[in-house]
């Protein structure tokens, strides 16, 4: 099994403690975010992992080198003279997932969801992707039918709304930040864009295909993006 996490973001929210180094190396209970990620993706059968980076890359670059890559195969995907968002950073590392689905994951995102239920629910050539959920307070939603197909976006604070499949009623739920993507999708990427979300790429795989969610609100599960999140992650979780 094959996954992408994703690295290479700025960390803005978790100011001070990314002024000297990147999201992926700021550490929870002594371990950082980039090698829990890691361990969990491995620990479900994962091999092979490309890692985006970007800010202080050097360092994630040197962090990995001397954990001996933590026994995975891990590519790295060089982003310092561009940072091209989830879905444009996915896009320049296709070639490198492209014979099977495989999981991506961000880098801040803390949790005991079962990976292999994750994968084991995604359904080849039925599903470009399935997308672990929840419901949680955001300000923006994924709007999924009862069936549990993408149909569309909204913004709750702006009102903004992405229609891709109209539906008489909706159900909103909080994208988690791990899913399965099926490599299928790859073809609903623009050709003539370098930065571009993958929710973008959803939205637009879902007017054709089916983009099917993946409930797992009885998991534990956290957005470390800020620095009293981490404070709640030493608490809440184990990684030893």
């Amino acid at each position: 099994m094959k996954a992408m996490v994703f690295a290479a973001g700025l960390g803005t929210r978790l100011r001070p403690y990314t002024n000297d180094r990147p999201k992926a190396l700021v550490e929870v209970q002594g371990k950082t975010l980039l090698e829990i990620v890691l361990r969990r993706l491995q620990s479900f059968g994962v091999e092979e992992v490309v890692v985006n980076v970007h800010h202080f890359a050097d360092k994630v670059i040197a962090h990995l080198k001397e954990q001996e890559n933590l026994g995975l195969q891990i590519h790295i995907s060089d982003e310092r003279d561009l940072l091209l968002d989830t879905g444009g950073g996915l896009k320049k590392t296709a070639h490198l997932l492209s014979d099977a689905p495989f999981l991506i994951h961000n880098v801040d995102i803390l949790s005991n969801l079962d990976l292999r239920q994750l994968y084991a629910a995604h359904q080849p050539g039925e599903n470009l992707s399935t997308l672990a959920v929840r419901q949680r307070e955001t300000s923006r939603y994924l709007e999924f039918s009862a069936e549990g197909e993408l149909c569309g976006w909204k913004n709750k604070k702006t009102g903004e709304r992405k229609i891709s499949k109209e539906q008489a009623r909706v159900l909103d739920w909080a994208y988690s930040g791990i899913a399965v993507i099926d490599p299928a999708l790859f073809a609903f990427f623009p050709e003539n864009k370098a930065v571009f979300s993958i929710i973008e790429v959803w939205l637009a795989a879902a007017k054709k295909g089916i983009i099917r969610n993946f409930p797992h609100d009885a998991t534990k599960w956290l957005d470390v993006g800020k620095p009293a999140a981490l404070e709640r992650a030493a608490r809440e979780f184990n990684f030893d």
